[in-house]
């Protein structure tokens, strides 16, 4: 398993001097600042890889662009309107420099509007650390009386429906303003700054927008768009819906392993794959996150590991970001699969026998508290994810190695 550690650029209050002595191996960015739809040059790439290389260039082995995230895919292309076509060009022209530059895995999501939702981007828990969360009454608040969404109140259990009527009447304009921002804040490092209009405007333009129609546009693009990369030898992988359920009446189609398995047959090429994210996947209780490892395994790409605490008994309720070893997802039971998979790949003979993976997201402990990084994205909050997950890594690869040896 390959360390990685997502970085959001020069103005990343993480520094890459963190990141190497988090001792993670890959840096996995993106070029937040070009728009969807448009080409990323051969020339802004070059220049990110060589912000990497000159900021490691102390290190025994310097940092490297190893992942791509995320190559956004522009709301016209999930819509299929506007100049839809000309996206899914910009898009191939970027895999063809991407793919130049020496970067193989590139993952995107397929998510309409909004890229994850939460609804509090830091909530204290019991040991005064803080963590993004999502509670579902304030999001039915928000949905019911900020954005005042048509039929809202049709799409919740009616017990919901009148907590969230009940929140709405007890709290403060300032709570209400800060609950509004926390859910529209858009990608982390992203530059995007909707507002509410912003979001009812995004709503009316999928009006003609369902599911089946959701998952057609994506079939559409995968069509257009991995035949080109397999040709380059790269690798996509899509992300799962985050939350992996609808919200604010709008379609996901990334949510289930059920979704996965329509992906992977929809293209059926090796380029098209999966970025398997245990925390959004597992905010549903009928996700079985290393039963997915197994039984799709050979499709995943790239890994996302962190874990969230489901604070409800049904498919779709509150949850909050656990520490990595200490939610409802069995992430041991997750690294046994994934290391079984790679074994697979070697004995194979793949060359991507090794899986990219970053500590996705993490408390804010001890000075995190004070450095105010991306929300989800502390350095030592991370650092203590990733040495969570080596520690599970080498203990199984030592219990292999010893029951080979027996």
């Amino acid at each position: 398993m390959r360390e990685t550690w997502r970085w959001f650029g020069p103005a990343d209050q993480v520094s890459l001097d963190d990141v190497a002595q988090a001792g993670a191996r890959g840096i996995v960015t993106a070029l937040h600042h070009i728009a969807p739809g448009d080409v990323w040059s051969s020339e802004e790439i070059a220049s990110r890889q060589a912000t990497i290389r000159s900021q490691s260039v102390h290190l025994p082995e310097p940092l490297e662009w190893e992942v791509v995230e995320s190559l956004p895919v522009s709301e016209d292309i999930k819509r299929q309107t506007g100049n839809w076509r000309d996206h899914v060009e910009a898009y191939k022209t970027s895999l063809s420099h991407l793919a130049a530059a020496g970067i193989k895995v590139i993952c995107y999501n397929f998510m309409p509007v909004l890229d994850w939702t939460r609804t509090d981007l830091a909530h204290a828990v019991p040991n005064r650390a803080t963590c993004m969360r999502f509670d579902l009454a304030d999001f039915v608040m928000f949905d019911m009386f900020l954005l005042k969404r048509e039929g809202a109140a049709s799409d919740f259990p009616e017990d919901v429906v009148e907590a969230a009527q009940q929140r709405f009447s007890e709290t403060d304009d300032t709570f209400k303003a800060a609950l509004v921002n926390n859910i529209i804040c858009g990608l982390p490092g992203g530059n995007d700054q909707l507002t509410l209009d912003d979001i009812r405007a995004h709503l009316a333009a999928y009006e003609p927008v369902d599911q089946a129609a959701l998952s057609s546009h994506q079939t559409a693009f995968l069509e257009l768009v991995a035949p080109h990369a397999q040709s380059l030898g790269l690798r996509l992988c899509c992300h799962p819906d985050d939350p992996p359920y609808s919200l604010l009446g709008l379609p996901r189609i990334m949510s289930t392993e059920t979704d996965y398995k329509r992906l992977v047959k929809s293209v059926d090429l090796p380029a098209n794959g999966i970025t398997l994210c245990s925390g959004s996947l597992g905010a549903r209780a009928d996700n079985d996150l290393p039963g997915i490892m197994q039984r799709l395994g050979a499709h995943v790409h790239f890994l996302h590991l962190r874990n969230v605490a489901r604070e409800h008994q049904t498919v779709f309720g509150s949850f909050h970001e656990s520490e990595h070893l200490g939610g409802d997802v069995d992430i041991p039971a997750l690294i046994a699969a994934v290391l079984a998979e790679e074994e697979s790949r070697r004995e194979g003979g793949r060359e991507d026998h090794s899986i990219p993976f970053r500590p996705d997201h993490g408390q804010d402990i001890l000075d995190d508290l004070s450095r105010r990084a991306q929300p989800g994205y502390p350095a030592i909050g991370r650092l203590k994810g990733l040495a969570e997950l080596r520690g599970v890594i080498a203990g199984l690869e030592y219990a292999s190695r010893r029951g080979a040896a027996e």
